[in-house]
């Protein structure tokens, strides 16, 4: 199992720089057209409403159309953030994977058994971040469709790297740089964005937490954030390792997670049925597997 997660590590080094690549070129071999496509997608669109911030907080500039010079500029300088960049290809995965788990498996996007179950409870707390996370999902869901990402569903590190980019885009203009940076700050509250919403809803279940490792009950969205919470894997990481060479670092989250060997089978029938799983896994406990993990890496 080690020596999987070695090989999937050596590999995953070499992703991000071979995705900026092809994500400026127009032949994409190596990567599914649909994932890139998403990514360029998400970039662009981050990119344009950045800008539109920007005019909309410039006095007397009002709100115009970014020229496209400027609009390329800022999209490469977003993709050079090593960070954002894997972030935006886990959304990306995410979704292709939500997508394909509604067509398959009936699970719809937004209402899962899970939080239908919340919703409908006596919880009034409870039933409260329920609704609020769904209507989350659903206007991330509706994004994810028109390959959107607006700057307010970034993760706080992430926004700074992108108001950093910005404003190398603008340092011509210190006002309009200035101005943009104090809108965007106005208009962001981490804890309010899909992902701030479930990590609060997966907390407040307490020791009922549990349920939400069934991808099958909880929905994919809440079963990441709950594997990153029960694992310590981050997020991101989780949703890119969802694809064969990363496979043995999702498996081995399971079993840090206290999934038995058993449960781990079921919740990647249900995720990649075709996929084959490593071998040894009832041998692997959930501290030597948490052990395996914290001395593992992703990228470089």
């Amino acid at each position: 199992m080690r020596a999987e997660l070695a090989r999937g590590d050596a590999l995953a080094g070499n992703v991000q720089p071979v995705l900026r690549h092809l994500l400026s070129a127009h032949d994409a071999p190596l990567f599914s057209d649909e994932v890139l496509a998403r990514v360029r997608g998400m970039f662009a669109d981050l990119a344009r409403n950045l800008l539109t911030a920007a005019d909309e907080a410039s006095p007397g500039a009002g709100v115009r159309d970014p020229g496209v010079t400027e609009h390329e500029l800022l999209v490469r300088a977003l993709m050079d953030r090593r960070e954002l960049l894997l972030h935006v290809h886990a959304l990306a995965i995410e979704w292709l994977l939500t997508d394909r788990l509604q067509a398959r498996a009936a699970l719809d996007p937004v209402v899962s058994p899970l939080v239908q179950s919340l919703v409908s409870g006596d919880d009034e707390a409870a039933q409260a971040l329920a609704m609020t996370w769904l209507a989350a999902q659903a206007r991330w869901s509706q994004a994810q469709r028109r390959m959107g990402l607006p700057f307010t569903e970034l993760p706080g590190e992430l926004l700074h790297g992108a108001r950093l980019a910005l404003r190398s885009v603008l340092a011509g203009s210190a006002q309009r740089a200035n101005a943009a940076e104090a809108a965007i700050r106005a208009r962001y509250d981490e804890g309010s964005g899909r992902l701030g919403l479930g990590a609060r809803l997966i907390m407040g279940l307490g020791r009922d937490a549990g349920v939400a490792l069934a991808l099958d009950r909880a929905g994919l969205g809440l079963f990441l954030t709950a594997l990153s919470l029960a694992s310590g894997q981050p997020r991101d990481v989780l949703a890119l390792s969802t694809h064969e060479p990363q496979i043995a670092r999702f498996v081995l989250a399971l079993r840090a997670a206290g999934l038995t060997a058993e449960d781990v089978s079921r919740q990647m029938l249900t995720l990649q049925p075709g996929i084959v799983l490593p071998g040894g896994l009832a041998q692997i406990g959930s501290d030597l597997a948490g052990a395996i993990l914290a001395t593992g890496r992703y990228g470089g």
